[in-house]
Order: structure tokens, then sequence, then C-alpha cells
């Protein structure tokens, strides 16, 4: 695939030997101002009503947007922006965490084929945008195993824990097994209820375990 350039009402790809061909046409300009408008509403009212999955109406407002292209250029820099800015209205805060623009960077030529896919029989009974769905939802998928490997990096670096949950895991490391009347002996400066809650958030992330009930209950880090 060429390099792609944004041309008034086309998307061309020029190619290494100085050939171009037209990729997809856009929208006419004296119709922008009304297709913007009329997305932007049925948007609103789908993410409103929940009666499709927010997902998809997401993946479907980038490829209309894009279909448009209101702007001469950075249209595909503002759609991902707008991407973020949907999933993160819709409850999905994990786009706060892993960059959507990196990854699209990495699929250009994928990003375009799937676009292609329904551009070229745009406004035509033989329109499908099947392609595009699936790669704006694969795209989606990625950016949670991302963080997921960031997340699991961390973890294991233990980079999430304050300097006190640190030194109550080298403390159980040492000593174990570990009552709560050990570590309030140890951190006298600390109370109970922080220290069990310390305890609780630290079994919960799967550093240490614990075995009893009540006063008997004794901590060991987790094999």
């Amino acid at each position: 695939m060429g390099k792609y350039k944004n041309l008034p009402n086309k998307v061309v790809a020029n190619y290494p030997d100085g050939t171009q061909k037209v990729i997809f046409n856009t929208t006419e300009p004296h119709l922008v101002e009304k297709e913007m408008s009329e997305l932007i509403d049925w948007t609103i009212a789908h993410l409103k009503s929940g009666e499709i999955h927010p997902l998809v109406v997401i993946g479907l407002f980038i490829y209309e947007f894009l279909s448009i292209h209101p702007f001469q250029d950075g249209n595909g820099r503002l759609s991902r922006l707008l991407t973020n800015l949907l999933l993160l209205q819709s409850g999905y805060k994990f786009v706060s965490y892993v960059s959507f623009e990196s990854l699209i960077e990495k699929k250009k030529k994928s990003y375009y084929e799937a676009l292609m896919e329904g551009e070229k029989n745009r406004s035509t009974g033989n329109e499908l945008i099947n392609s595009w769905m699936l790669f704006f939802l694969d795209s989606l998928k990625e950016m949670i195993q991302r963080l997921e490997r960031k997340y699991d990096v961390f973890r294991v670096k233990g980079g999430y824990l304050n300097e006190r949950q640190k030194k109550i895991r080298v403390f159980i490391g040492e000593a174990q097994p570990v009552r709560l009347g050990d570590l309030v002996k140890f951190m006298p400066g600390i109370s109970v209820n922080t220290l069990k809650k310390d305890l609780q958030y630290l079994k919960k992330e799967q550093f240490i375990d614990s075995a009893g009930k009540n006063k008997g209950t004794v901590y060991i880090i987790k094999g």
C-alpha cells in the first residue's frame, strides 16, 4: 500500500512509482454540515437509549465520521480523540491508560483496508462495514491486552504498593507465619484498622495468603 493523502472529496494513496489511486470518495462539501448533524444526533440518541451496544454505536460513528471527512486534514487524528471521548463517556475507562493512536499507527494498512472494504460501495445496497467493525473491536481488545501486560509488569515490580504495604510484605516474608498482633508490634505507630486494610489489600492482590480464622489467622507470602 502507498502513503495516504486527503484531497477535497477524496482519500488518495500515493505509491512509490508516482502513481495515485483514489481509495474512497468522501462527502461533497455542501452536504458535510447536514450529514455531520444527522450523525451526531443519531449517535447521542442511541448511546442514550441503549438499544444498540455502545461499542457498536461508537464504531459506526467513527466509520461515518471518516466517510464524511468533514475537514481537509486531521480527520484520522480527530477520530481517535473522539473515539477516546465516546469510550470514556460510555464507561470504558481503560482508554485513559493505553494509546489508541499508537495502535492505529502500527496497524495503518489494516486500518485503511477495513475502511476501504465498506467505503468502496458507500451509499449503495452493497455497502458492508463488517470488516471495519471487526477491526475496531479487535483493536479495543488489543488495547486491553496491552494494558493487562503493563499491569502484569507493574505488579511483578510491586510498584503500586505504598511504602507501608511494601514493609508489611517484606516483614511477612521474613517472619512468616505472621499474626496481626505481630504486625502491630512491628509497626506500633500504625492503627490496627489500617493494618487490617493493608492485609486485606495484599491478600486481594495475591501477594500474601492466610490460614485460620479471627484471632487465629496467620499470614504468609503467597507461593
